[in-house]
């Protein structure tokens, strides 16, 4: 079947998810400050007849926020969702979603009772059937309304604080590509000024739970709309790549003939349009992105800036970024050193994880190399490379996340910049997860990736090297002790046989060799040890 066909095919079905609920997006909603609408199954709110969850004031952290973000009370994402809603669905035990309608992550059932583990693969890996069938799962939620949630054209100031609803409809990709902008755009503070220090996705600790978060949804709408339960996003290993391996019409898209910024005509995604990408425009009209076309995919891979990113990234480079033991350090956004995240992300250098934005590492490298609408943080989803890219980026987290067993308060609780603390909710996702919740493996959010189950050594070693490392950093200590207690030993053993030989003078019938055999014996372990 033709993926033109199965695209027709795939359309009939239904539509559904990802922002502002489309039933509590109107001004009674709004007005109450409330968003906490009836489960189909039993007609009541979060589903509370079914024990399902019940309507609750939304709890917000207290904890501090760093000093990127000078102001209070300017931007509609300040304590996530408050300024539109503070009562919402708190759903119980496993079950999740703006109505307590689904189940979480990695459960399934009509009880949500069932554990389920699906395994996110290498497109390479992937049959051509398989493939073509994931290519026009993209081109569908590309043509198909989201038959759940809506986005915001306006503030809430600009909708007269609730009282004039400002909400669109738009298709399932570009919902998340909307949600990925609102998530870093700039702060507008009336006239022409805005702040740009800020952003509820990156440069901070919630760059990799965001983005895993933002994938285990985008996952979860693909299997809605198709009814393909077992559907997973294929990754893209990048790893000493030499150039843009997918970038090809079998793949992604090939390079146009003519245009080398545009896409081959023979790849259905060069009739994509994007949105949100006018971040100036926006700024200058203070206004939301409104989902309004705005030309063709835009992509040149290679033709980048050499001396911001001479090349895509190295294995050697991911594996030191791996063995860096703190998840996140001092500052806490781009100018951290020493950090997991940072050096991840790509502001500190994969060599050395000292901070220098004057160059682009590792998860930046591949937007920066991408030259296009990759390239630009607000859009950068537009381009469906990101799925790909930033689901090996979550791998490269979760394999982090098994070498070193983090604890839970390994996450910053206090003194992120806005809305990265560990108890903040993440911007703009309703129903609410907060940060932590996706600082854990990812098999208990009931997925894992094809190349980490694979060798059964890569797991051990993976499991030993924390305990490699405790024992490297205490190794020249353990020499020192070993050392100064073999010196005192010898001391001691020379006084004992010097007492002992005074003790018996000159007697031939002393076996003195027994005496030293034991004695060594007990050196030897001591010494060991």
């Amino acid at each position: 079947m033709s993926l033109f066909a199965m695209c027709l095919l795939l359309a009939i079905l239904q539509p559904s998810a990802g922002q502002f609920p489309r039933v509590c997006a109107n001004t009674q909603s709004l007005l109450r400050k409330e968003c906490c609408p009836p489960w189909d199954g039993d007609g009541s709110p979060c589903g509370e007849r079914s024990n399902r969850g019940t309507c609750q004031r939304i709890l917000l952290s207290q904890a501090p926020l760093g000093p990127q973000f000078p102001f209070s009370g300017v931007d509609d994402r300040e304590d996530w969702p408050s300024v539109f809603y503070n009562r919402t669905c708190r759903c119980r035990g496993n079950f999740m979603g703006f109505n307590c309608g689904e189940c979480k992550f990695g459960f399934s059932g009509q009880n949500c009772t069932e554990r389920r583990l699906r395994t996110r693969r290498n497109i390479f890996q992937l049959t051509v059937s398989e493939k073509d069938k994931f290519l026009a799962y993209l081109n569908l939620a590309k043509n198909i309304p989201s038959k759940d949630y809506v986005i915001a054209t306006g503030t809430y100031a600009q909708m007269n604080n609730g009282s004039n609803p400002m909400f669109r409809n738009i298709n399932v990709y570009d919902l998340f590509v909307w949600m990925h902008y609102y998530a870093s755009r700039d702060t507008l503070l009336g006239g022409s000024n805005v702040w740009r220090d800020i952003d509820f996705a990156h440069e901070a600790p919630g760059f990799l739970p965001w983005h895993r978060a933002f994938l285990l949804l985008w996952e979860r709408e693909i299997q809605k709309i198709t009814g393909d339960e077992n559907f997973t996003i294929p990754y893209w290993d990048w790893r000493d790549a030499e150039d843009c391996v997918i970038c090809t019409n079998e793949y992604m898209g090939g390079q146009h003939p003519t245009n080398p910024n545009l896409l081959s005509p023979a790849s259905f995604f060069s009739s994509w349009q994007v949105i949100c990408t006018r971040s100036e425009e926006y700024n200058s009209q203070q206004a939301l992105c409104n989902a309004t076309s705005e030309g063709p995919i835009l992509r040149n891979p290679g033709n980048n800036d050499k001396s911001r990113t001479p090349r895509l990234p190295s294995s050697s480079e991911v594996e030191f970024c791996l063995s860096l033991t703190q998840y996140e350090s001092g500052s806490m956004d781009k100018m951290a050193n020493y950090s997991f995240r940072n050096t991840l992300e790509g502001f500190a250098d994969p060599r050395t994880a000292i901070s220098n934005i004057s160059q682009s590492g590792l998860h930046n490298a591949l937007h920066i190399y991408m030259n296009g609408s990759m390239s630009q943080v607000q859009g950068s989803a537009n381009d469906p490379i990101f799925i790909l890219h930033h689901a090996f980026v979550d791998s490269i987290f979760e394999r982090w996340l098994r070498r070193h067993r983090p604890m839970l308060e390994a996450y910053p609780a206090a003194n992120a910049p806005i809305g990265h603390n560990r108890e903040n909710y993440m911007v703009p996702f309703i129903p609410l997860y907060r940060n932590g919740e996706f600082f854990i493996p990812s098999r208990e959010l009931g997925y894992d990736y094809e190349y980490l189950q694979e060798p059964a050594l890569g797991s051990f070693q993976d499991f030993l090297i924390p305990y490699l490392e405790q024992a490297r950093q205490l190794w020249p200590w353990l020499v020192g002790a070993a050392v100064i207690g073999g010196v005192v030993t010898a001391v001691l053993s020379g006084l004992i046989l010097a007492c002992r030989k005074k003790r018996a003078g000159t007697s031939p019938e002393i076996q003195p060799l027994l005496t030293e055999s034991e004695d060594y014996n007990n050196i030897s372990y001591q010494s060991h040890f």
